[in-house]
C-alpha cells in the first residue's frame, strides 16, 4: 500500500490550517455571492416580476444544492478518514464512487426541469406573468444542472485534499464567465439577443459549466493520488453505503432549507408577491453573509475528519475553538451591516416603496438570530465530522421546519407582516439550546 507524504494535516498549527483551508473557500464564495446578487439586480431592473418569479425559484435550486453539498459532505468526511488512515486504495475507490454519484443526483432534476416547471410555479402563484419568467429561469437551471453537479465534485474533492486555492480559482472563472454573460443575455447588449429571465439562466450555468472544466483540470494535474480514472472501477455498495451514512443526513439537512423557504414562499404570499421577491432578496443578501461561513465550515470539516481517522482529540478540540471565534468576527460584521444600512442594500434590486418599505424590517428583525445561526451551523457541520450526523439533521430539521414554519404561521395571523420575521430569531434561539445539549455528549465522548 502506497503511504503519501506528511502534510500539513497533520502538522500544521490549527488556527492557521483553518485559516489555510477556509480563506480561499470564503473568498471564491463571497465571489459568487456577489455574482448571484448581480444576477438578481439585473433581473430586478428588468422586470419586478421577473424577480419574483426567479424568488419562488430559489426552494428548487437549493433542493438541487442541497442535494450535490450533501452527497459531498459525505463523500468529504468518508474521504478525509481514508485519507488519514493513509489508504490510498480506498481513497481513489471513493473519487470513482463520486463522480458517479453526480450523474445519478442529476438525473431526477432533468426529469423535472423537462416536464414539471410550470406545475411547480402554478402550485404557488396564479400571476401569468409570474408563471412564465419563473418556467423560463428554472427550466433552463434545471435541464443543464449536470455543470453544477461537476463543479461541486471536483471543487469539494479539491478541499478533501487540502487544495483549496484550486477550488477557489475555478469557483472565480465560473463567476466571472457568469458576470460578463449576465447583462449581455438578459438586456441584448452588444447584438445579444434580449433573453430576460432565460438568459439570467443560461449565463449562470455557462458560468458552472467552465468552473466544471477548470475544476476536473486542476483535480487531474494536482489531485495526482486521487486521479479520476474508470480504470478497474467496480461498484462497492459499502463505499455507497459509507458516503450516504453521513451524507443522507446532511442531504437531508439541506433540503430542509428548501421545504422551508417553500413554506414561507406560501405564508408571505397571503400578504403579497412583494414580501415574497422580499424574501428571495434578503436570502441572496443573506449569503454574501453566510457564504464565509459555508467556507469555513468547508475548512473545517476536512481538518475535523482527517483527525478522527488519525485519533488526534486534541487538535479537534483546537480547530472548534478557532472555528467558533472566526464564525463569532464574521456574523457580528454581517449584523452590523444589515442593521446599519437596510435601506441602501434593498435599493440594488430597483425596489419599489412597498418593496422598500418590508424588506428594511425585515433585514432588520432577521439579522438578529445571525450569531444563533452561525453556531448552529458551525455545530452542525462539526457533527457530521465526528459521525453524528443524526445530531446535525436534528438540530437543522428543529430550526428550519419544526419551529420556524409553525411559528411563522401563528404570528401571520396577526396579519402584521412585521411579526413574521421574527419566527426567524426565535427559531435560532431554540435551536442553539438543541446543539448545546448535543455538544455535551459530543465533548464527553472525545475527552474520554
Amino acid at each position: 500500500m502506497q503511504t503519501p507524504r506528511t502534510n500539513k494535516m497533520d502538522t500544521s498549527p490549527t488556527g492557521k490550517l483553518l485559516l489555510s483551508l477556509s480563506l480561499p473557500i470564503m473568498f471564491s464564495m463571497l465571489m459568487q455571492a456577489l455574482y448571484n446578487i448581480v444576477d438578481s439586480i439585473f433581473i430586478a431592473h428588468f422586470s419586478e416580476n421577473a424577480l419574483s418569479a426567479v424568488s419562488l425559484t430559489y426552494p428548487m435550486q437549493t433542493l438541487m444544492i442541497a442535494i450535490s453539498i450533501g452527497t459531498y459532505i459525505g463523500v468529504n468526511a468518508y474521504l478525509g478518514r481514508t485519507l488519514g488512515q493513509r489508504n490510498m486504495e480506498a481513497a481513489r475507490s471513493i473519487v470513482q464512487h463520486s463522480a458517479l454519484l453526480a450523474v445519478f443526483s442529476y438525473l431526477p432534476f432533468l426529469f423535472i426541469g423537462l416536464f414539471f416547471t410550470r406545475n411547480y410555479f402554478m402550485l404557488q402563484t396564479a400571476d401569468a406573468e409570474i408563471i412564465r419568467y419563473g418556467v423560463d429561469y428554472m427550466s433552463v437551471c434545471l435541464v443543464f444542472s449536470v455543470s453544477m453537479f461537476g463543479q461541486q465534485l471536483f471543487e469539494k474533492l479539491l478541499e478533501a485534499s487540502g487544495r483549496s486555492i484550486f477550488s477557489m480559482a475555478s469557483q472565480l472563472i465560473g463567476a466571472a464567465v457568469n458576470l460578463i454573460l449576465d447583462p449581455l443575455l438578459i438586456f441584448g447588449f452588444m447584438d445579444f439577443p434580449t433573453l430576460g429571465a432565460s438568459g439570467a439562466a443560461m449565463a449562470t450555468v455557462i458560468g458552472q459549466f467552465a468552473a466544471m472544466v477548470c475544476g476536473f483540470t486542476f483535480h487531474q494535474l494536482f489531485n495526482k493520488d486521487l486521479r479520476l480514472s474508470f480504470a478497474h472501477f467496480h461498484l462497492d455498495r459499502s463505499i455507497l453505503s459509507e458516503i450516504y451514512k453521513i451524507g443522507l443526513p446532511a442531504i437531508l439537512m439541506q433540503s430542509i432549507g428548501s421545504v422551508s423557504n417553500f413554506m414561507m414562499n406560501g405564508v408571505l404570499l397571503t400578504f403579497s408577491t412583494t414580501a415574497a421577491a422580499v424574501l428571495g432578496v434578503y436570502y441572496r443578501l443573506q449569503n454574501f453573509i453566510f457564504m464565509p461561513i459555508w467556507g469555513l465550515t468547508s475548512g473545517l470539516l476536512p481538518i475535523l475528519s482527517y483527525n478522527v481517522g488519525a485519533k488526534r482529540k486534541d487538535r479537534i478540540i483546537n480547530t472548534l475553538h478557532y472555528a467558533m471565534l472566526y464564525m463569532t468576527v464574521i456574523m457580528l460584521a454581517g449584523t452590523t451591516l444589515f442593521q446599519l444600512i437596510p435601506c441602501q442594500l434593498i435599493r440594488l434590486f430597483d425596489a419599489s416603496d412597498e418593496m422598500l418599505s418590508i424588506g428594511m424590517n425585515a433585514l432588520r428583525i432577521i439579522s438578529t438570530y445571525f450569531i444563533l445561526e452561525g453556531f448552529c451551523q458551525i455545530s452542525q457541520t462539526s457533527f457530521q465530522a465526528v459521525g453524528r450526523g443524526i445530531a446535525s439533521l436534528i438540530c437543522c430539521l428543529t430550526r428550519q421546519i419544526i419551529v420556524l414554519l409553525p411559528a411563522a404561521y401563528v404570528l401571520a395571523l396577526s396579519r402584521n407582516l412585521n411579526y413574521v420575521w421574527v419566527a426567524y430569531p426565535i427559531a435560532g434561539g431554540v435551536s442553539v439550546g438543541l446543539c448545546l445539549f448535543q455538544w455535551k455528549g459530543i465533548l464527553k465522548a472525545l475527552h474520554t
